[in-house]
């Protein structure tokens, strides 16, 4: 266990960034009401429906709300996208045709959208003639000039891709700052194509979403942030509606698009998530900087630094050994509420290339807003942190962890 006095010097020494995400909060808090109260909220939108869901008031309501949230001009709040990585594949299939390219301006993308772009006789973007490349960070940072070397020698793409978390990579999330120097980078050299961004474990950071400085499409997980944690499944994408109803058309067929799409079993749990997520993402914010204090000070290094406000609700710790690194995800296991007598091992998990070892006793299975915590295990063995219903939580877990 950890001396409890570290980590209340070290709740200390974090107040000043605290007040800083407790401001973030408060003003986003103020953004989701007040779409709420604009769409009318009542408790007929709770209402599920069945059959083709013609006239689904709770759904089509909800997609009024995500929009407005992101000040975008159309979204989509599905409980039948089934998750983050289903949200960016319907994005990249329903606005690349056979023949287009996209570039990635941020490096690889998520291991779970390798089969997606280069798969081989899967449905891949590969097997429909697409081409993706990818152009790598710099220190972390956007390369502009290699964007324009690019584009100088290749043209414009269909679509430039862009990943505001960090994945499995050892870097900082992009703040929107950042994003929009990306988006300002490439629509300086005449591009007005579509500009996509995965949206995951990024949401209510911020006062502002990518949406608002230029992104044209993006997409993310009900079972993340946006979600509060009370959202059962689901994911969303938001921005222009020329590219969200192109995408609608991939989610259900191009002939009927957003009209239809039953959900039984009803609403409300997606509307009551959303309304608190704004709090909960604080909750994990709180809690990560909690970890990277303490840590930090027991030797172990952290990302993002303690003296770095974070952009996400991610913790990268590195560990330099499979051994400690499986030891750390175990105790993440074993200081959550569900499943806390199991063992978590490496496996191969659907989607990733290496083994990996996943730590998530989580009420909804998988999210990644609950504290969790997940590991490909490969060099330089990192373990990547995210989440935490509340602080109390996180701060419990920190006491009790056995390292």
């Amino acid at each position: 266990m950890i001396d409890y006095k570290l980590i209340e010097t070290s709740e200390q020494e974090l107040q000043e960034n605290f007040k800083h995400f407790e401001d973030v909060a408060l003003f986003n808090q103020e953004k989701v009401l007040s779409a709420f109260q604009k769409n009318r909220l009542a408790l007929r939108h709770f209402t599920g429906t069945n059959g083709y869901g013609y006239g689904d008031d709770g759904r089509d309501t909800l997609n009024l709300v995500v929009a407005d949230i992101f000040k975008a001009e159309k979204a989509i709040c599905s409980p039948t996208i089934a998750s983050g990585t289903h949200a960016l594949s319907l994005c990249l299939f329903g606005i690349l045709m056979p023949g287009d390219k996209a570039v990635c301006i941020t490096g690889t993308p998520y291991d779970t959208l390798h089969d997606i772009i280069y798969g081989e006789n899967i449905g891949s973007l590969k097997d429909y003639g697409i081409e993706f490349e990818c152009i790598n960070l710099v220190d972390g940072k956007i390369d502009k000039n290699a964007i324009k070397d690019y584009f100088t020698k290749n043209g414009a793409p269909k679509m430039v891709y862009m990943q505001r978390s960090r994945g499995y990579e050892w870097r900082n999330a992009l703040s929107i700052d950042e994003i929009k120097e990306g988006v300002d980078t490439v629509k300086e050299l005449g591009f007005d194509g579509c500009i996509m961004l995965d949206n995951c474990y990024g949401e209510f950071i911020e006062k502002r979403e990518p949406t608002e400085v230029g992104v044209n499409l993006l997409a993310g997980s009900m079972i993340k942030n946006l979600g509060g944690g009370i959202a059962p499944t689901g994911g969303y994408i938001a921005g222009d509606e020329r590219y969200v109803t192109l995408v609608q058309n991939r989610l259900t067929a191009p002939s009927i698009g957003g009209e239809v799409g039953s959900y039984a079993f009803g609403y409300q749990y997606f509307y009551q998530g959303l309304f608190i997520a704004p709090h909960i993402v604080l909750q994990a914010v709180k809690g990560s900087m909690l970890f990277g204090k303490v840590l930090e000070k027991l030797g172990y290094e952290t990302s993002p630094k303690t003296d770095e406000l974070p952009r996400d609700i991610i913790r990268a710790i590195k560990f330099g050994n499979d051994k400690d690194l499986i030891k750390f995800i175990q105790n993440i296991q074993r200081n959550s509420p569900i499943d806390s007598h199991v063992d978590a091992l490496p496996w191969a998990m659907p989607g990733y290339v290496d083994e990996v070892i996943m730590a998530a006793g989580c009420f909804v299975q998988g999210s990644s807003i609950e504290l969790s915590a997940d590991a490909p295990i490969k060099p330089p063995y990192i373990a990547y942190m995210q989440g935490g219903l509340t602080y109390e939580h996180c701060k419990l877990a920190l006491k009790n962890l056995n390292l």
